[in-house]
């Protein structure tokens, strides 16, 4: 998509000239990546107006939802961004210049790293940054810093999917098929992902399928994406949390012993089925109802609707797809379930779209839905903690050596892997932690698992410097905080769910004291002394990671910014500039590979790895008097907040945190609608509004995480993780319920603002 030129008309009621233009981009928040046009009226003398609107992308045929729609109130609040860097002195911040700041860095990071070592000083990145300063903060953290110790917050995002992927298929592509096959699907099973508030226009991907009755939501809550199938336009199952690995394992178990698995296809393209086999024969439905809450014959009817589906696919009937995102991923034992629903997946002969060379269309496929903005290109680039870009891995040889190449250093003088992110900020300023870290566009007071205690370690660090364009919860704990671009101040490239590389286009000029970090990374590696260039425009740092990823998995070699300004879709992996010879059903011709897996997997012999799956633990008797707390998002807001909270319309939307509670749990605990409720595990405590709904189990409760100060859900969830991926246990921590106390509540409307409101 090109930029129009810029045009100016005359603004009639004052006849002062006014400038407009508009620029197509994309939406700066999850990983839809929504194509919009941002219109920009200047006058002189006045602040600019701003307006969003849809524009035609597959992903969302012009549809924007609330958060999409408002994204232009971001560039207006001026008054709460930080347009100068900031230096703590004395509980206080004071303004300073770039130079003073940089300096002083500088220097506390030599003067840590002499007394500590290189490893003394962390980096921690996000999902919402570029693909050009996902790699930069990469190489910044390995041969600007010199330290093993950098991850980012997709570790609690998008983890144990990736291993999982990884494990089965070879190969990391949340969606290894565009989003526009879900189209034509008469099947779709959707486990722990509630789209339809996360984002939006997906769900008309999801007409076809509920026309023919076929979409399958799984979810402990009637969430909105649940309320989907009803009508007859499909099923809601409601495990309990943590039960959907026993719940996946037993549907193998009716499809091995019913005959629904495609044998032919098992042979051809897996290894491994007997050891899945063996292990799938423990969980017969009538023993996985107590440890999963749904009924044997619901999982027998569930499974017999998936293998008919997929019988009919293999037939030249409509596509059957299994879907997975956070709830049933953000587990101890989230690999295994991720890999649980994969392994399905291959079990109906779905993924690649059926057998090599097969005629009569394509069968359907496995995949998960990444839910931050730049989520898949954040984990390709190198700010994993055991990744480099591309994909490739730190404690491989060749890896390293071909990275080291193009970054002109020794390959022995790249550190080897670091700590995944719990770990890095459960240890930081400890004997075996962190002494300073580096925040880059994360809000970690709020979003880490056992958020007291990260806010604990923060306030003991050495050296805390944040960057951001607001000053969120983390930032206020800083000693420096930097002030950094936002979505439409910069160039740069961005990956969606799809594996599609897009354009993020500059519209507005930014405050004048803030900087990008690629500038950041420069001038810091500069002041240290670091070998290698440091580019500071984003189409130079995309030339070097189009290097960087030369022949890796995720392949952007045969990319660059003339191409993906022209109309083309492109997907990684992307080794030649040359059209794949496929056209997108938009009519877009196709670079790359839009499909994974059509002839083989990634693994060396081309085939998908099934292995055995033990559940390590099923769901433990509660204590006394305690239930399951669970977190997720609503549609009005993203993440942490720190941007939502701060447009108008959103806020006001949804001002507080509250804690969803059935009705029979309610009357048990003496809580009333709209009254307040006090949450306590054993790691902290919250305060909610009190909503009752009979859409969740009795024996769990859920609360949104975007909220600060007491309303923190992640003040109760634990810092146990997945031994695979290290993904935090967000969506089952055992807790207390209780009535607030007087003292407790909240002021009374008017005497206090709106908890999570805008300031």
């Amino acid at each position: 998509m090109t930029t129009p030129p810029m045009a100016a008309s005359e603004a009639p009621e004052t006849g002062t000239p006014a400038r407009r233009r508009t620029v197509q981009t994309h939406c700066p928040y999850c990983a839809l990546q929504c194509a919009m046009s941002l219109t920009v009226t200047e006058r002189p003398g006045e602040e600019n107006a701003y307006e969003t609107a849809g524009a035609r992308f597959p992903t969302n045929q012009g549809r924007l939802c609330r958060k999409g729609s408002t994204a232009h109130e971001l560039l207006k609040s001026r008054s709460d961004r930080i347009t100068a860097p900031l230096i703590k002195e004395d509980g206080a911040f004071r303004e300073a210049d770039w130079e003073e700041v940089l300096d002083l860095v500088a220097d506390q990071v030599r003067t840590i790293q002499s007394e500590h070592g290189k490893d003394a000083v962390g980096v921690f990145g996000s999902g919402a940054l570029t693909n050009e300063k996902t790699y930069a903060i990469g190489k910044f953290a390995r041969v600007g810093l010199g330290t093993s110790q950098i991850d980012y917050n997709g570790r609690w995002c998008m983890s144990s999917a990736s291993k999982a992927s990884t494990l089965v298929f070879g190969l990391d592509r949340g969606m290894p098929f565009p989003l526009t096959d879900l189209n034509g699907a008469c099947t779709v099973l959707m486990l722990g992902s509630n789209v339809a508030d996360t984002m939006p226009p997906f769900v008309q991907h999801l007409d076809g399928v509920r026309d023919k009755g076929g979409l399958i939501v799984v979810d402990p809550r009637r969430s909105a994406t649940a309320e989907l199938t009803a009508d007859g336009a499909g099923v809601h199952i409601q495990p309990t949390p943590g039960g959907d690995l026993v719940l996946l394992l037993s549907v193998m178990q009716v499809v091995l012993e019913e005959g629904w698995a495609d044998a032919d296809y098992l042979t051809a393209r897996t290894n491994g089925l007997e050891e899945l086999r063996r292990s799938a024969a423990h969980w017969w439905p009538e023993r996985a109802q107590t440890a999963t809450g749904v009924g044997a014959d619901q999982i027998r009817l569930l499974a017999r609707k998936l293998g008919h589906a997929a019988h009919a696919a293999r037939h030249g009937g409509d596509p059957v797809f299994i879907l997975t995102g956070r709830g049933v991923e953000q587990h101890r034992d989230g690999t295994d379930t991720a890999r649980a629903a994969i392994s399905l997946a291959l079990l109906l002969g779905l993924p690649g779209g059926g057998m090599p060379g097969e005629s009569g269309g394509r069968r359907g496929g496995y995949g998960t839905l990444t839910g931050q903005g730049n989520g898949q290109g954040g984990r390709e680039m190198g700010q994993k903690s055991d990744q480099l870009p591309g994909l490739r891995m730190v404690a491989d040889p060749e890896d390293r050596a071909r990275v080291a190449e193009v970054w002109g250093v020794d390959a022995a003088d790249i550190p080897g892997p670091g700590k995944p992110a719990t770990q890095l900020l459960h240890q930081m300023a400890g004997p075996d932690g962190v002494k300073a870290l580096f925040v880059h566009a994360s809000n970690i007071a709020l979003s880490a698992p056992d958020a007291g205690r990260v806010v604990e370690n923060l306030r003991k660090l050495d050296l805390l410097v944040v960057a951001d364009f607001f000053l969120s919860e983390t930032a206020e704990e800083a000693d420096i905080v930097l002030p950094v671009l936002q979505w439409a101040e910069e160039e740069g490239t961005m990956t969606n769910l799809e594996g599609r590389v897009l354009r993020r286009r500059r519209a507005v000029e930014p405050p004048e004291g803030a900087r990008s970090e690629l500038w950041i990374f420069a001038e810091l590696a500069r002041r240290l002394g670091a070998p290698s260039a440091w580019p500071t425009e984003p189409a130079e740092v995309f030339e070097e990671l189009r290097e960087a990823t030369r022949g890796a998995k995720a392949d952007y070699s045969g990319l660059d910014y003339a191409m993906l300004d022209d109309g083309r879709a492109a997907y990684w992996p992307v080794p030649s500039a040359l059209s794949s010879g496929e056209t997108s059903m938009t009519g877009e011709p196709v670079i790359g590979t839009s499909r994974m897996f059509s002839e083989r997997f990634a693994h060396a012999d081309g085939k998908a790895k099934l292995s055995a799956i033990r559940p390590r633990r099923q769901n433990q008797p509660r204590a006394a008097g305690e239930i399951t707390f669970t977190t997720g998002r609503l549609m009005e807001h993203y993440q942490s907040g720190t941007q939502t909270r701060r447009v108008p319309a959103l806020a006001e939307a949804q001002p507080e945190v509250y804690v969803e509670v059935h009705p029979a749990t309610a009357a048990q605990y003496a809580l009333s609608e709209d009254g307040y409720a006090v949450l306590e595990s054993a790691h902290g405590q919250m305060l909610a509004r009190v909503e009752v709904t009979d859409g969740i189990r009795a024996d769990t409760v859920f609360a949104p995480f975007h909220f600060p100060g007491s309303g923190t859900a992640n003040l109760l969830t634990r810092g146990l993780t997945d031994p695979e991926s290290s993904m935090p246990e967000f969506k089952s921590t055992p807790a207390t319920i209780r009535p607030a106390a007087p003292h407790e509540r909240p002021a009374p409307e008017g005497a206090r603002a709106p908890e999570g409101a805008a300031a």
